[in-house]
């Protein structure tokens, strides 16, 4: 199968040489692997034009954004960028971080788990943070999640939801939009890509708020919404995360911010997460 591999970049130089060379020792090569270089102020371009110029297979582009963090749509932006400069002559499109350092057999595995199961749509692995010297799973999510660093798309699927939302909150939104058209989702937990930034590192107070805001576009529900923020602060043991995500969520409902899924979206999205809920915390196996 041929995979595209989108990578945006800013001020990754910390930890891209060691990302990158962990996809040139591949057991299988992508096609075609991008860098969107995000207006990096540090030697993240030095870095990208020296191994683009190495290696046919890997291209560089650079576009001049705003150079504050913002979760989903600085990030998603980029990866359109990318994406208009390359064809569609794909099978698999990959939307990966570059503080990741994927194990050597990470896109040959990918590719067996499309070849064999035409349903899955999206797929990955799982994502580990080192801590007391010793990799252990970074705990901010379920193993059965694929995270947004490490999202690979069938061309299908990837079509099929609209492509991905410049939002905070697209990596959960693609994988509720990919279950509603009856696609899977698969995880290989075997699969263990080490992740050299923390999640949220650099996350400010003003992310946070983000967050709760985009639970309502996504038309989650107060009740839900909250405790999807109480779950994510219990796991990154952040209460402020609980707090500025509330505050976030009412500013939108006072404010009537625009839903980002239609009605018939909403009502999928929270059947499925209460269904999820319940399934969790209230059935006996």
């Amino acid at each position: 199968m041929r995979i595209y591999v989108i990578i945006a970049i800013y001020n990754e130089d910390s930890f891209l040489e060691r990302s990158i060379n962990s996809i040139i020792n591949q057991t299988i090569i992508p096609e075609k692997v991008i860098y969107v270089d995000d207006n990096s102020t540090d030697s993240s371009k030095n870095i990208l034009s020296k191994y683009s110029q190495k290696f046919n297979w890997i291209d560089l582009i650079h576009i001049e954004t705003s150079n504050q963090h913002i979760p989903g749509s600085k990030i998603i932006n980029a990866f359109y960028e990318g994406l208009k400069n390359l064809d569609d002559d794909y099978d698999i499109v990959c939307k990966f971080d570059g503080d990741i350092i994927l194990p050597k057999d990470y896109f040959e595995k990918l590719n067996k788990i499309f070849l064999n199961n035409k349903k899955v749509g999206i797929a990955g692995g799982n994502m580990y943070i080192l801590k007391r010297n010793k990799w252990v799973y970074e705990n901010i999510s379920s193993k059965n999640h694929v995270r947004g660093p490490i999202k690979a798309y069938r061309k299908e699927c990837f079509i099929e939801i609209g492509g991905l939302k410049a939002h905070i909150g697209w990596d959960t939104l693609d994988v509720l939009l990919a279950k509603k058209n009856d696609w899977e989702i698969y995880t290989d937990k075997n699969l263990q890509v080490k992740h050299l930034k923390r999640t949220g590192s650099s996350y400010t107070f003003k992310s946070k708020f983000l967050q709760g805001k985009a639970l309502y576009c996504m038309r989650f529900g107060i009740i839900l919404s909250i405790l999807t923020l109480t779950k994510s602060s219990y796991n990154t043991v952040d209460i402020s995360k609980l707090l500025f995500g509330i505050f976030g969520y009412v500013y939108a409902f006072i404010s009537r911010k625009e839903r980002i899924v239609n009605i018939s979206e909403g009502k999928f999205i929270r059947k499925y997460r209460w269904n999820s809920f319940k399934k969790k915390y209230f059935t006996k196996d």
